[in-house]
């Protein structure tokens, strides 16, 4: 499977397991109306309707699409790592049982880890 180029920065993130800084990522406060995809692989990942506003620092959803985002013990042995099905991309990590959303369910996920495609809007012939 290809795998995008990426900088040391993404790199840094994506395959060695980083944490972006907070309030740094270019989707923690935008909302538009599409997927957003990985960054490595091109999966997608997440539709913006799943998309909420937390002001944690990171870009926040309540669920990834469906077969795309795997969950696994993080080496801190106290959090849940979110990686890429399809490549094994770091995304960021789960948490459950904030509150936050019905689905009760945060992805927080580092911006740097996504690439974000707009919602394609047709307009029909008359």
């Amino acid at each position: 499977m290809p795998h995008r180029k990426l900088t040391p920065l993404e790199e840094r993130i994506i395959v060695h397991r980083g944490t972006e800084l907070p309030f740094s990522g270019v989707y923690e406060s935008f909302f538009g109306s599409g997927t957003y995809h990985c960054k490595r692989c091109d999966a997608s990942l997440y539709r913006s309707r799943d998309k909420f506003r937390t002001n944690y620092g990171w870009p926040s959803f309540d669920a990834g699409i469906e077969g795309a985002v795997d969950e696994m013990p993080d080496v801190d042995g106290v959090r849940t790592e979110i990686i890429c099905s399809r490549c094994g991309a770091h995304l960021g990590h789960v948490f459950k049982g904030e509150g936050l959303t019905p689905r009760n369910v945060r992805h927080c996920v580092n911006s740097i880890s996504l690439v974000f495609e707009p919602e394609v809007k047709r307009e029909h012939a008359v």
